[in-house]
């Protein structure tokens, strides 16, 4: 499983922008095949700083989400909304501690 991480940092008059292009598209993304998890998070200091944390099947599954009409025109309506480029992490669960 590949977890993916995007971090995002919105110009503070966007935001309602950006969360109205999340909330079109978020069903859309979870269902993409592949995508097995997406939550949105927000930081819990700063108001205009989100992301986007979703778990994919493996690394192709993700790239095909990113070479997707899909991807195109959600990321078109996104990276327009940007005050920083954005990061973005791919990883893989090492372990999960239980108490």
């Amino acid at each position: 499983m590949l977890i993916r991480t995007v971090r995002m940092t919105f110009r503070k008059d966007e935001v309602a922008n950006f969360l109205k292009v999340f909330n079109e598209s978020k069903t859309k993304i979870r269902n993409f095949p592949g995508c097995t998890h997406l939550d949105l998070l927000k930081d819990y200091h700063t108001d205009n700083i989100y992301l986007t944390y979703s778990f994919w099947e493996n690394a192709d599954a993700l790239e095909n989400y990113r070479n997707s009409k899909l991807f195109e025109g959600v990321w078109a309506k996104t990276k327009v909304l940007f005050k920083d480029k954005p990061l973005a992490f791919s990883s893989e669960k090492v372990e999960r501690v239980e108490l």
